[in-house]
C-alpha cells in the first residue's frame, strides 16, 4: 500500500518545496494535474536533474545550476482523502495515463478519476514514454482496442516501473506534512 499515514514520500526539484501549490502544477501528466511524489528516493534524486533542465529552460533558475533538492513528506492522516491505487500497469492504468496525457481519450472515465484526491500507481518513465506515446498515437492499433492494450502492456511489463503519487486536491495537500529536505549535487 502506497497511501498510508507516516510513509515517507519524496519530490525532486530545483528548489526545496515545503508548501506545494497545486496552481503551479502542470496538466498533461500521467494522473492529471497535481503534485507528484514517489516512495523511491533514488527516483526523486534522478528527477532533480530533469527538473533543473526544465526550470532553466523556462527561466526559473540559472542554466548552470548543479544543485537541487529532494523534499520529504508524510501523510499525517489518510482517512479524509479519497484515493485510488493501481497495483500494476494494467489496462485501467494505461487508459488513465493515456486519458490524462491526451485530451479526448476515454472521456467517459474522466468523471471517475476527477473524483479522487490522490491517484497512485506505476510511473511511465523515460524508458516507457515511447511505448505510451506510440499507444496514444495508434501505432499498436486503435487506442483502447484489445490488441493495442495488450501490445502496449506487454511492452511495458519488462520494465521495472517504480511508483508515483499524484496529490490532486487541497484536501489531500492538507493531509501531507513537510518533513525536511536533502541536497542533491551533480555536475552538468
Amino acid at each position: 500500500m502506497i497511501i498510508e499515514a507516516g510513509k515517507r514520500l519524496y519530490h525532486g526539484s530545483y528548489v526545496i518545496v515545503d508548501k506545494p501549490d497545486l496552481a503551479k502544477c502542470e496538466v498533461g501528466k500521467d494522473f492529471g494535474k497535481g503534485f507528484y511524489l514517489t516512495t523511491d528516493i533514488d527516483q526523486a534524486r534522478r528527477f532533480v536533474k530533469s527538473s533543473i533542465g526544465k526550470a532553466s529552460k523556462n527561466g526559473y533558475c540559472d542554466k548552470n545550476q548543479d544543485r537541487g533538492y529532494v523534499s520529504v513528506f508524510e501523510f499525517d492522516s489518510v482517512e479524509s482523502i479519497l484515493h485510488y491505487e493501481f497495483e500494476t500497469a494494467d489496462r485501467e492504468w494505461l487508459h488513465c495515463v493515456a486519458m490524462h496525457r491526451r485530451n479526448g481519450l476515454f472521456t467517459e472515465q474522466l468523471k471517475k478519476w476527477n473524483g479522487y484526491d490522490v491517484i497512485a500507481g506505476k510511473i511511465a518513465n523515460d524508458n516507457t514514454n515511447q511505448v505510451i506515446t506510440a499507444y496514444i498515437n495508434g501505432v499498436y492499433g486503435k487506442v483502447g482496442s484489445d490488441v493495442a492494450d495488450r501490445t502496449a502492456i506487454a511492452l511495458l511489463m519488462p520494465e521495472k516501473l517504480t511508483d508515483q503519487i499524484c496529490i490532486r486536491t487541497e484536501t489531500a495537500l492538507h493531509s501531507l506534512g513537510f518533513v525536511g529536505s536533502e541536497t542533491v549535487d551533480f555536475k552538468r
